[in-house]
């Protein structure tokens, strides 16, 4: 059972939720315009970490034939043969049911939207075989979290009052779109050589790059406009001048002749990036409160 477990853990690649969660931390404090109950905290925690693994666990099921041939993923869990599709799939039931009952427990709305996201939770492990946008399908999928994480708190997503969530919708689908971009260039030959869709394939690294570096100015744009509309201050400032420069390091690490880096690129500084930007929307909306408390 504990290896079990291990290899499951392995298998969705837990610590890579951090990618996410802080942009639905973000979005919760900005809806509250605060902070949100420990009941709200708690079980957004859960829905987010219970959504990744509902597409993680679909995508390693779907793409075990596929990992087993690439020789950078024919050590993963299900492809070497380690796990048993059956515990895959018992593992990813489970998330799933647990992704229903905190639905419910958000409230109506975050329930009445589930089956939504669940396509694309579930529908985006296969895009790759039918259209080269699939990277930006992710970003839409992940986009997703910071959007479930508003409506948990406000109840609404289609007021005027909601625009921030939608912001937040477009800044993710691209940063993650752009972030994906980079990863699947050390797969281009593989994906070309199988008849995959993907933009590093069907139009070269450099191209793919180029696009996310796009992809990313558009993020930062994005985000911009969320301090206008949100009236954020001088902390989110100094948090999005640090997004910038850890992206245009990110880009500087990688190039269409070395992608030795990539690792680097992709999970570490996009923790960082993440993690950033909520502490700098948290102080943001939180420092004014405390300079107006009585002492």
């Amino acid at each position: 059972m504990f290896r079990q477990t291990r290899d499951f853990l392995e298998l969705i690649k837990l610590e890579h939720t951090l990618f996410v969660l802080p942009f639905a931390y973000l979005s919760m404090v900005l809806a509250a315009d605060g902070w949100p109950t420990p009941a709200q905290v708690a079980w957004i925690t859960l829905a987010m970490v219970a959504a990744r693994t509902v597409a993680m666990g679909t995508n390693r099921l779907a793409d075990r034939r596929i990992d087993a041939q690439n020789p950078r993923t024919a050590a993963r869990p299900l492809a070497s043969g380690r796990m048993a599709p059956r515990t895959a799939l018992i593992g990813t039931a489970v998330a799933a049911a647990l992704l229903i009952v905190a639905a419910h427990q958000l409230g109506p709305l975050p329930l009445r939207l589930l089956p939504i996201a669940l396509v694309f939770l579930v529908g985006y492990a296969f895009t790759k075989r039918i259209t080269w946008l699939s990277h930006f399908i992710l970003g839409f999928t992940d986009g997703l979290a910071p959007v479930g994480a508003w409506v948990a708190v406000r109840g609404s997503l289609f007021a005027p009052a909601d625009l921030a969530a939608w912001i937040l919708l477009g800044a993710i689908t691209c940063w993650i779109g752009g972030s994906d971009l980079i990863y699947a260039c050390q797969d281009a030959e593989f994906d070309r050589r199988l008849g995959l869709h993907a933009i590093p394939a069907r139009f070269g690294v450099r191209a793919a790059l180029r696009l996310s570096q796009l992809s990313h100015g558009v993020a930062l744009g994005l985000l911009v406009s969320l301090a206008i509309i949100q009236g954020l201050g001088w902390p989110y400032t100094v948090g999005l001048l640090l997004v910038a420069a850890l992206l245009i390091i990110e880009h500087r690490l990688v190039s269409a002749d070395d992608l030795s880096r990539l690792d680097l690129a992709f999970f570490q500084l996009n923790v960082v990036i993440s993690f950033a930007l909520f502490v700098s929307v948290l102080i943001a909306v939180h420092l004014p409160k405390l300079s107006t408390t009585p002492r």
